[in-house]
């Protein structure tokens, strides 16, 4: 069946058999080099690590040269590590975008992960197209569902594509904002970063406790269960049900078997069951949800867990319900056979765009340290994962390109940031000095050093694709963004408001510290705002709306006073400061620095913050929070990238000299067409950057 677009939607409600560990069949070193020899089109390999620092890079290579050889090699061949132009906003999927299509956002329309509904002044998704439910009434409580929307919001042809019009093999694995899948004509094609979980749009964990918080007992993924007898009868929930009235939850039995003498939980699930010391994770486990009586359609997934404890509470974690590839509700690739084949080969696994699960950690579901660990069962995986990606590869007489992409670093760093900061607010200086040894496999390593070690884990990923694909192979190592520290939240529709470009209503106000127990959000939708006196709000997380008249539903700005109101606000952001510290370094017009048919969809100013600053989740969603300017402390990103492009730049190395002293994203897809000589699109501006 094919996945109901109302999926995608999910995703801003939270801003987020069993399986057989084969390993796939090893092709001898010697069989590369001689496919290698002389293929029909010569081989290009990019290797994509999210979220990667050139900064950061260069400090760990210079600290641990023992632990960095494979990339103080690649270094010594090229031209160094050098910054890579991001996107601006430097967003993870307005950046890829930029890489895959050869466009800024002005050309293929992704400008935040968040963009706004101009009619109701509400968050939608950035990715995806908007659209209506509807549904034909059935007989009883069930009802047809319709959809329109929910397809892929980028413009701009895919480079992939490109080359497999002019008959290139490319394959493409776990390319970020690449779902819907974009088909790869000769070679395939798997989706990373913004692919739904069959649950939730970017993967909504569960936690089963018998003594969960009682704050999050409103959370419906968190289950208070109780023993009796040894045994806990409770459910899995699945997705909503759209061909039911009211779209209730969907369910299947989920039964535990307690044994505290042995130490162990059994669980059953859809007809498997898994043993569980406390600690230990299971693997992928097939599951389904009935959406129609008698059997008539049911919704298949996989999910893992993991058991926390047996006592003095018993608690259980279970993953998002991830897209079953041997049985997918929606292409998870293109072929559609690849993502079967592949889970053949290296058995079940992530399918969800952001595989380390954040949002255990974001809601406590995991510690630290246990976040880690599934952080690292996705880093595992991504090996075996790469190592069938380079048998397929190497096995083409006829060569061609290969990109494959980790994500281990961005997601990582997002949530581990703060315990190798001491400067930050969140620094928590007990976990920061634990012992990681055992995750990072370097003996005596605290969490202190968590990003350092996130560095020298892409070590041996790079040594491997060398290892494989020759020394005659061209390799690119690059990443869409850098990093640093978020330790200090921006409200911008506080300031909206308190600068008198945002009015509420009479009888509104902004909301109250979030620690007051009368404490309500306050979004800028709904019945909060006079937009016959608004002039401006924010929306996503680099993103401010003029209220334009003929553009938003109860616009006042005209164009003629556009320009003068844009400028006045232009200064004044790029005029706040923290004590002495300028918390925004830039504020640009989209008009100065787009181009394409799309730029009348952009918000009018790109808010660029300065490092240790970013917009805060909540104003990012429309809300008016209590201060404009706060710690970042609590259940959220404490490093980031959501800031001015010039602190967070990309990086590039590559085992041949650039020819470029600055380049960027959109140059390195022209570069990879160069490379096959096929013709860049006209709306492609890059430059080429290999000699």
């Amino acid at each position: 069946m094919t996945l109901p677009r109302w999926t995608a939607y999910v995703a801003l409600a939270g801003i987020g058999t069993l399986l057989v560990s084969a390993i796939p069949h090893r092709i001898d070193p010697s069989e590369d080099l001689e496919s290698l020899a002389q293929p029909t089109f010569p081989r290009l390999v990019v290797l994509g690590i999210d979220g990667m620092d050139p900064d950061i890079l260069r400090e760990v290579v210079a600290a641990y040269p023992e632990r960095m050889v494979n990339f103080a090699r690649l270094i010594a061949e090229g031209d160094g590590i050098l910054d890579l132009g991001t996107s601006n906003p430097p967003q993870s999927p307005v950046a890829w975008s930029n890489f895959i299509t050869g466009r800024d956002p002005g050309g293929h329309g992704i400008f935040d992960f968040i963009h706004r509904d101009k009619t109701a002044y509400t968050p939608v998704p950035g990715t995806v197209t908007a659209g209506e439910s509807g549904h034909f009434s059935l007989p009883g409580r069930w009802e047809f569902p319709t959809q329109e929307g929910g397809d892929s919001n980028r413009t701009g042809k895919a480079f992939w594509t490109m080359l497999g019009e002019a008959g290139i093999p490319a394959d493409v694995w776990r390319m970020p904002i690449n779902f819907p899948v974009e088909p790869s004509a000769k070679g395939v094609s798997f989706p990373g970063m913004m692919t739904p979980a069959v649950d939730s749009a970017y993967g909504e964990p569960s936690l089963f406790s018998t003594n969960p918080p009682v704050d999050r007992l409103g959370d419906e993924k968190v289950t208070q269960i109780t023993v009796r007898s040894g045994v806990v009868r409770t459910n899995l929930l699945g997705p909503n049900n759209s061909y039911e009235e009211g779209h209730p939850r969907t369910v299947t039995p989920l039964n535990l078997y307690v044994d505290e003498d042995a130490g162990a939980v059994v669980i059953e699930v859809a007809g498997s069951s898994i043993v569980l010391e406390p600690g230990e994770w299971s693997d992928f486990v097939p599951v389904s949800f009935s959406m129609l009586p008698l059997g008539m359609m049911d919704m298949s997934g996989i999910v893992r867990f993991y058991l926390r404890s047996i006592t003095p509470e018993l608690e259980l974690y279970a993953s998002p319900v991830n897209v079953d590839p041997t049985d997918p509700i929606s292409p998870v690739s293109l072929p559609e056979d690849a993502a079967a084949e592949l889970a053949e080969g290296i058995g079940l696994y992530y399918t969800q765009g952001m595989a380390e699960d954040v949002n255990a950690l974001k809601k406590l579901m995991l510690t630290d340290a246990e976040f880690m660990q599934q952080a690292q069962l996705v880093y595992t995986e991504r090996e075996r994962m790469m190592d069938f990606a380079l048998d397929k590869y190497m096995a083409k007489e006829d060569g061609g390109f290969l990109f494959f992409y980790y994500s281990t670093v961005d997601l990582c760093c997002h949530m581990m940031w703060r315990h190798s900061d001491p400067t930050h607010p969140f620094y928590d200086e007990v976990i920061a000095t634990q012992d990681s040894s055992e995750w990072s496999g370097r003996e005596g390593s605290t969490w202190k050093d968590v990003v350092a070690d996130l560095y020298m884990k892409m070590d041996p990923v790079l040594g491997r694709i060398r290892e494989r694909v020759g020394e005659d192979t061209r390799i690119i190592v690059m990443s869409d963004h850098g990093f640093a520290a978020y330790g200090r939240k921006f409200s911008l529709n506080t300031w909206l408001l308190e600068n008198g470009y945002l009015v509420l209503n009479a009888g509104k106000q902004r909301e109250l510290p979030s620690d007051d127990p009368t404490h309500k959000n306050v979004a800028i939708y709904g019945m909060n705002v006079d937009w016959s006196k608004t002039r401006a709000y924010g929306m996503g997380f680099n993103g401010l709306y003029l209220n334009r008249v003929d553009r938003e539903k109860e616009g006042i700005v005209t164009d003629a006073d556009a320009a003068a109101l844009l400028a006045e606000i232009k200064a004044k952001l790029e005029a706040v400061q923290d004590g002495d510290t300028p918390v925004i370094l830039s504020a640009e017009l989209a008009t100065d620095i787009y181009e394409g048919e799309r730029v009348d969809e952009a918000p009018d100013i790109l808010v660029g913050y300065n490092r240790g600053y970013g917009n805060s989740d909540e104003s990012s969603l429309g809300r008016v929070t209590a201060h404009v300017l706060s710690d970042n402390v609590g259940g959220t990103f404490n490093g980031s990238h959501l800031m001015d492009p010039s602190v967070v730049a990309g990086t590039l190395l590559s085992n041949r000299p650039v020819r470029l002293d600055d380049p960027n994203l959109k140059d390195l897809t022209v570069e990879i067409l160069r490379y096959y000589n096929v013709q860049p699109d006209e709306s492609m501006k890059g430059r080429p950057v290999l000699d």
